[in-house]
């Protein structure tokens, strides 16, 4: 009964979390400067308690408030401050941001085209499925050699019949 519970916890905050961030990409609310818009910042209802986890945006380092609620196990959204930081670090990296944010860090220019904030989702969702160890809905690999497949498929089936 235990592993259940588990098991739809899990799921529960998976979906809930790329339901934020595909709702946010969509309506153009995922800006990674901000910490209230940020991949993490949505994640957690657009509020920004998670970015007192660590002393810069971006660092995967917990700072003691960070450490404090890690031990205790706390969490936001299903979350732990370690996972909300690696999650947060993930998207700023990929979306070409050098990583922790300070005043004189490398910034990209804004507006961040929205390809950029897509890649950055995209490895977010993969990061999210190596937390929860399921398979990434997100894998283009497989979508493509399907497509391929029924295509070649199509194909041959379109050959024998017209033989």
């Amino acid at each position: 009964m235990e592993n259940i519970k588990m098991i739809m916890e899990t799921i529960n905050r998976f979906e809930a979390a790329i339901s934020r961030l595909y709702d946010a990409f969509h309506s153009n609310k995922l800006n990674p400067e901000c910490n209230k818009q940020c991949a993490v910042g949505n994640i957690c209802d657009n509020k920004d308690a998670w970015k007192h986890f660590s002393d810069f945006h971006g660092s995967i380092q917990l700072n003691y408030v960070g450490i404090v609620h890690q031990r205790l196990g706390r969490k936001i959204n299903g979350y732990l401050p370690i996972e909300l930081l690696k999650i947060e670090a993930t998207f700023l990296k990929t979306c070409g941001f050098q990583i922790p944010l300070r005043g004189f860090s490398k910034h990209r220019k804004i507006p961040i085209p929205k390809e950029v904030l897509f890649e950055g989702m995209v490895s977010v969702i993969e990061l999210l499925c190596e937390f929860d160890n399921i398979p990434n809905p997100m894998a283009y690999e497989a979508i493509f050699r399907n497509e391929v497949v029924s295509k070649m498929g199509a194909q041959i089936i379109t050959e024998i019949v017209d033989v």
